[in-house]
Parts: structure tokens; sequence; C-alpha cells
């Protein structure tokens, strides 16, 4: 690719910090709404009666239409401006987060979430394409740096301030604090966020980016309906395929469009190609070890949101300030040495949680924080910035996109995949237990843990005690079975871009 966009304004010192400041919080309006709603899902799940499988779409309704839509917002940014994109994120989100406050059942909170991720696509990758095409190249790497730490971080931090909203109130809160949240993000944007596009935009690849959508969509629904409805299911089958059809024919349109809305030669770019894999795998195993871990530290350890989320407060103080400087240590040593010691190390701390039991043992919980924060660190800031420096300054918006796209499309997998092993094995793990309920009563304790703690089943006194124990037991084997999983998949990522990632993190010659 190609472009005659200029380099960045000079902004004094004040404003760009200002900037920071700004896009900073709207990333955290946008990250905070999946981190946070785990902490909220158990009170949310004996508040509406949503099932095991209802859950996970109330999360992955989010992220599904968030990463479809990523890439043509990308571009849309480009071509009509990031700030007013920005903006209409914002809007957007506020409004369906605010309405969601409202909601009674858990299809009016699927719909509401998946209205979320439409804004959630304007906001993200405009967060980094402001910063890309901001600051200086000096100081790019710093900002970038800042940014990624607010990514993995502020999801730590989305999660203690859901949990202390919790305390006190009920779950609608939490769609409060993202209101709160989009509005503060849309003041400041207003007063401080450059104008900003590319002056020769190419035309918008529409069918491209309906194609995206209906990929991401369908490989999630049949990812996480075929544990529910069951291998044989013809719906959750259709979907799955006509979603790994479409993926297929966006690749093929792709390839062979003059103007395409990403570039499948780009993936050849070993920091774009390498950088996009590792982010993927990252978020995937990040977003779906906070979509168990937290539902495992309520119902299964029996903790109350704000101290499940006291869990994870280590993460953010740890993987900010290291993400800052890791730029700068790939750029030492090297990409290929540094980011896959990040993936290896995330990898070890799902193997220490996969040692947990029933009863909480903080000091097999927090090594396990310990090493999954330094490992975000060290893995997600080097690979946002191989992304970002492999495109000219004009086609920040792609590049950005595509480096949102690759963490939403990792998370939206990884909520799914390892949100489905857990359901199968929760499910498979209470049979037993449930063989002398009432067949509606042991129907409802199959679907969810969350009903196997209800009222419902507590009325059967003594009977009751062993179908708690025994679906506390099958859920934390789920949790446990998915983290594993996990694990053996970031390890191959690991030795994946060791291999083929670049040998320095600057510029596109890395090929």
């Amino acid at each position: 690719m190609t472009s005659t966009s200029p380099e960045p304004a000079l902004l004094s010192p004040h404003r760009t910090r200002l900037v920071l400041l700004v896009v900073s919080i709207s990333l955290m309006t946008v990250v905070s709404a999946v981190s946070g709603l785990n902490v909220a899902l158990p009170s949310l799940a004996r508040a509406t009666g949503a099932s095991q499988t209802e859950l996970t779409w109330i999360v992955d309704a989010y992220t599904v239409i968030f990463a479809g839509l990523l890439l043509a917002s990308g571009a849309i940014g480009d071509r009509l401006g990031r700030k007013g994109i920005l903006l209409v994120g914002l809007a957007i989100f506020g409004v369906a987060a605010g309405a969601a406050a409202f909601a009674e059942t858990p299809s009016t909170l699927i719909v509401l979430r998946a209205v979320m991720g439409i804004g959630a696509a304007a906001i993200m990758p405009t967060t980094l394409s402001v910063i890309t095409t901001t600051f200086p190249l000096e100081q790019r790497g710093k900002a970038v740096g800042v940014w990624v730490g607010v990514a993995g971080g502020g999801a730590a931090i989305g999660v203690f301030v859901a949990a202390l909203l919790l305390q006190w109130f009920e779950w609608p809160s939490f769609f409060w604090l993202n209101v709160a949240l989009a509005a503060t993000g849309f003041v400041g944007t207003v007063l401080v966020v450059p104008r900003g596009r590319d002056e020769h935009p190419p035309r918008f690849d529409g069918f491209g980016a309906v194609l995206s959508l209906l990929a991401v969509g369908g490989i999630v629904f049949g990812i996480i309906e075929i544990p529910e409805r069951g291998g044989d299911d013809p719906l959750a089958l259709g979907v799955l395929a006509a979603g790994l059809a479409a993926l297929a024919a966006f690749v093929a349109w792709e390839w062979r469009s003059p103007a395409p809305l990403l570039d499948p030669r780009l993936f050849a770019v070993r920091g774009f190609g390498m950088g996009s894999l590792s982010l993927a795998v990252q978020f995937f195993a990040a977003f779906g070890f906070f979509f168990a871990a937290l539902q495992y530290l309520q119902f299964v350890a029996g903790l109350s949101p704000l101290w499940a989320a006291a869990c994870l407060l280590p993460m953010p103080f740890i993987l900010i300030p290291l993400a800052r400087f890791s730029p700068r240590l790939a750029e030492r040593f090297g990409y290929r040495r540094v980011a896959p010691v990040g993936l290896i190390l995330i990898a070890a701390a799902f193997v220490v949680f996969a040692q947990l039991e029933v009863e909480l043992n903080y000091a097999v919980f927090g090594s396990g924080i310990v090493l999954f924060a330094i490992g975000m660190a060290l893995s997600g800031a080097p690979s946002t910035t191989a992304i970002t420096q492999s495109l000219p300054p004009g086609k920040q918006g792609v590049a950005s996109a595509v480096n949102d796209t690759a963490r939403e499309f990792g998370s939206a997998l990884g909520i799914a995949v390892l949100g489905s092993i857990l359901t199968a094995t929760y499910k498979s793990g209470v049979q037993d237990a449930i063989a002398g309920l009432p067949p509606a009563i042991g129907a409802a304790v199959e679907s969810s843990i969350a009903f196997a703690q209800s009222d419902r089943v507590a009325e059967f006194g003594a009977a009751a005690e062993p179908v708690i124990a025994a679906a506390k037991q099958a859920f934390l084997d789920g949790v446990t079975t998915a983290l594993l999983v996990a694990a053996v998949v970031l390890a191959l990522t690991a030795a994946i871009t060791a291999t083929f990632g670049p040998r320095r993190s600057r510029g596109v010659a890395n090929k």
C-alpha cells in the first residue's frame, strides 16, 4: 500500500497528553464493557434466569458484532474523519448501554449488547488511529504502549469498578458505568481530539464489509450453539458452515479487489502477520479466562463480586507499567525473542490456574495472575507496534482496525470456544447428580450452575447438598479443562512467532 498523506501535524506536548488521556478513556469504555460484565454475570443470571449459553451470548453478542465491523469502521474513519466516527461510536454505545440498564430478559440484553458492539467497533480502531496519526514517530511507541496497557490492564480495572458498584447496587449499575464512561469520552473528544482523515481514500469495499461480518458471526454462532444444541443440529452446523464459506469468500474477494478492505497479502509482512496472530491468541486466552474465572470465583469459590474482582487487582499494576516499556525490549532484543516469551508466560499462568480446587487457594491464583500480567505486557505491546509500523501513516485506520479485529475476533472465539468447553464439561459432570431430581429441575441445573444454587434446589433439603457439590466440581472441571486447552494454543503460537516473527520491531521491511 502507498499513501500521499503527510506526517502528523505537530501538537503541543500538553495537547498530546490530553489526546492520550481522552482516547484512553474511550478505549476503557470499550474494554470494560466485556470484562466488567463478567463480574456481573452471576447476579444477572439469578435476576433474569439466563442459562449458561445465554450468558455466553450476552457477552459474545457484543464481541461478535464488534469484531465483524472493525475493518469497515477503520476504513470509514480514514475516509470520513477519525474524530467524527469516534463521536458517533461513543453516542451509539452510550445510548444502547442506557437502554440495557432497563432490560428484563436475556434476549433483550443480547440485542442491546449487539448494538453496543456497533458503537464499540467505531470507537476502538479510531482510538489507536488517533494516536498513530497524532504522535510523532519518536513518541509513538510509548503512546502505543500506554494504549496497550489500557487495553489489557483496563480490563481488570473495569472488573474492579463494576464490582464496587455491585457491592451496593444491582447489575444494571454496570451499564450505567458504561454510560458514564461513554459520556466522558464524548465530551473529551469534542474538546481535544484533532480532526484527521486520509486525504486520498480508496473506494469503500462494502461487499467485503458484509462478508467479514457474516464470517465472524457465523463461526462464533456455531461454536457457541453446537454444545447446546448438539453436534448434529442442522441450524448450528449450517450457520457454522455459512460462516466458514463467508470467510473463504472474503479472502478471495479481498485478494482480487482493486481497493480491498483488507489486502490478504499484508499478512506476508512478518510484523503484520505474526503480530495479528499473536494478538488474536492473546485475547482468545485473556477474555476466555475472564469469562470463566470470574464465574468460578463467585459460583464455585463463593466470593462476592467485590472480592472476586479484588483477586484480579494485581494485574493492572503489573501490566500497564510493563506494557509501556515492552516495545523497547522488542526493539532491542527482537520481536521473535520477546513476544513468544510473553505467550509462554500466559500459558504457564493457565497451567497454574488449572491447579485450583473448589476452595480457593489465593497463593495459586495470585501466582497465576502475576505470570498472566507479565505475559500479556511482553506479548501485547510489541505485537501492536509491529502491526502499526507495517503500514504508512495514511493507512493507520486499516492497521488499527486489523489490530483491533485480531483482538476482538480472538476475544469472541475465546469466549465461544472456552465457554463451550466449560458448558459441555459442566453438563457432563452433573449428569449423575441430577438423576434423582424432577426432570424440569434437573434440566435447569444442567443448563446453569446459578440455578443449582437457587432456592428451587435448596427446597430439596439434604438431597440438594450433593447436587450443589457436584455442580461446583463440574464447573471447576470445565474451567480447568478450558484453560489447559488455551495453554496448548498459546504454546503453539509462541513456537510459530519465535520461528516466523520479524527480527526487528520496526518497519515494513521485515518480510
